[in-house]
């Protein structure tokens, strides 16, 4: 079986929520909507793939009605959505149709398949206005459902989002009733639209100060020949890294989330010769108990700050923490707004600032429950780097996210070529590692992080004097 295969069979599968309805896109949807537009037409850069498991000996009609629940209890599976004059607008299906397939492992592992039918399925853009945001297929082996291989639409889910729908589905099949969700992005839309405005005011206010003194860009420098495709992701996992991260963590009394976040920080500001770093945190905004439960996409993104002018190490990742839970807490906003914010500090700024600098932390818990026992300086033995994937267009220069792996510190770094090499993504990884199991051991001071771990430092042009 490879990834795009054609079921063998479909089904209809009819579904009828408790409401429909039509609104206003939710603040989280519109930041999605604007990077799908900005996005090529057909570009499925934000479809999101996915297998889950079928626990226990189900049969089709379990599984088929499994999925129907969760189509009925979740509004952001059965919406679509469009521009119209006066604006975006999610409209959700009270009832419909969803057509999913249904397909045969073959010689393969049924949850790989499923993983190979989710590349499948979300290879092709999603029709926003004309489909759900939904594609699923059925994998069978010896004749009974094994997996199932969804596509998703970013505009519907987000990560949080996943592990709600994964949740529900291990207890649905299991034949359990679960309680009504109590928040959908219908709420969370007339939310923002009323009492919630006040928060995405005081949000802008702390960007509007923090955009006045941010560094214009990181990036200054000469570009180069990209390569095609531009942009070019590679990834690391390495033990050493989750197990130093840990420690410090611990050590400094910060989260492990904001110690990678500023070793990402520091070796961008080692790269680029900068000492004042702006990067966006991707930031899930579920605090509040109502979004905690929903199935939409509340993510948004957060300025982070951070002075790497003198110091050590420590100093930074603890004046990170601090940083980086302000940004959390000024990071819901109108999209809108925020856009109109950026395009006025440009113009009296004389440009705009660039902001493509990213962190994005998708582990599910902050932490790595499975990780190995040892001294991280040994460790740095089991480490590898992987090439990822590339794409033609992305919003961004240089994205870092952890991922959710348990056994290991994953992390990977997006580039845009005509800025940073391949070779250049690579030896930042290593530079991140190597600057948190140094600092197990001692002290690592600021200005000797690219001579310690390994970073280049950017070539600028000598300008001439002026006569």
């Amino acid at each position: 079986m490879t990834a795009g295969a054609v079921p063998e069979r479909t089904v209809p599968l009819e579904f009828a929520g408790a409401r429909g309805g039509r609104a206003p896109l939710a603040w989280g949807q519109r930041a999605f909507w604007r990077l799908i537009r900005w996005l090529d037409e057909g570009d499925p850069y934000y479809n999101l793939p996915w297998s889950l498991p079928v626990y226990g000996r189900r049969d089709l009609d379990t599984v088929l009605g499994a999925l129907r629940t969760l189509v009925e209890r979740h509004e952001s599976l059965r919406t679509t959505w469009t521009e119209t004059p006066e604006g975006p607008v999610q409209q959700v299906m009270r009832e419909g149709v969803l057509t999913v397939g249904v397909l045969d492992a073959g010689e393969a592992k049924p949850l790989a398949a499923a993983r190979e039918a989710a590349a499948g399925l979300a290879a092709t853009a999603f029709d926003h206005a004309a489909e759900p945001p939904i594609r699923c297929a059925v994998v069978t082996a010896g004749g009974r459902p094994r997996a199932v291989a969804f596509a998703l639409s970013h505009l519907a889910v987000d990560a949080w989002a996943l592990e709600i729908l994964a949740t529900e589905w291990r207890a649905l099949l299991a034949g359990e009733e679960l309680p009504a969700p109590v928040w959908q992005p219908l709420d969370q839309a007339a939310l923002e639209q009323g009492a919630g405005a006040a928060r995405g005011e005081r949000a802008l206010r702390h960007w509007r100060a923090e955009l006045e003194r941010a560094p214009m860009t990181l990036f200054d420098f000469p570009g180069r020949t990209p390569e095609e495709p531009r942009f070019v992701k590679v990834g690391m996992e390495s033990a050493a890294a989750g197990v130093a991260a840990r420690t410090l963590a611990a050590r400094w009394s910060v989260s492990t989330s904001s110690v990678l976040t500023s070793g990402c920080a520091a070796v961008l500001a080692a790269l680029t010769g900068h000492r004042r770093v702006a990067m966006q945190l991707i930031v899930a905004n579920r605090h509040d108990p109502r979004t905690a439960g929903m199935v939409g996409t509340a993510v948004q993104d957060g300025l982070f700050t951070l002075d790497l002018s003198a110091g050590t190490f420590a100093d930074a990742a603890r004046a990170g923490h601090r940083q980086a839970l302000t940004a959390y807490r000024y990071a819901h906003y109108d999209p809108a707004a925020m856009a109109a914010l950026r395009e006025e500090i440009g113009r009296a700024r004389g440009g705009a600032v660039d902001l493509s600098g990213y962190f994005n932390d998708t582990r599910p818990t902050g932490d790595w429950p499975g990780l190995p026992p040892g001294d991280p300086a040994e460790l740095t033995g089991r480490t590898r780097t992987f090439p990822v994937g590339a794409w033609p267009m992305v919003d961004a220069t240089a994205f870092f996210a952890a991922g959710p792996a348990a056994h290991t510190c994953r992390l990977d770094l997006l580039v845009d070529t005509a800025l940073l090499s391949r070779d250049t993504a690579y030896e930042l990884l290593h530079a991140v590692e190597t600057l948190l199991v140094r600092s197990v051991a001692g002290d690592v001071p600021l200005d000797g992080i690219a001579e310690l771990c390994g970073v280049t430092p950017v070539d600028r042009p000598v300008r001439e004097a002026a006569p």
